[in-house]
């Protein structure tokens, strides 16, 4: 089974965009696997300004999908940096829309999940 990792940035779609990632997620993939957040991210939707109502809304998402939050053991890491480690122990796959990280991943060759058009996901990699 693997895991698809959401990113802050991710998790912010549906609110964003009006684009049900969890349906879409189920379209692209084929396989086994379960949907993690870090503790981390739920920091970063807390210190987001000017988004309260898609930060309720995310929130809400995360407890009625059962989304596994998986712990950051280092607490210097940034959410980023968690993901990437994570990803790098394999039998993973990375939701989000930062490039940066999209760079690292796709360096290091991890699958990643984005969004295309504001409509629609796909999985590259």
């Amino acid at each position: 089974m693997k895991t698809i990792i959401l990113d802050t940035d991710f998790i912010l779609i549906p609110a964003k965009y009006k684009v049900d990632i969890f349906a879409e997620i189920d379209r692209i993939c084929d396989f086994n696997y379960k949907l993690a957040i870090f503790d981390k991210t739920l920091q970063e939707l807390d210190n987001l300004k000017g988004l309260k109502r898609q930060v309720k809304l995310t929130k809400q998402l995360i407890k009625t999908k059962g989304l596994n939050i998986l712990k950051c053991v280092l607490k210097d890491k940034t959410v980023d940096m968690a993901i990437l480690g994570y990803a790098n122990l394999g039998q993973s796959i990375v939701a989000t829309q930062d490039m940066a990280l999209k760079r690292s991943l796709r360096a290091k060759q991890i699958p990643i999940i984005t969004l295309r058009q504001k409509k629609y996901l796909i999985l590259q990699g």
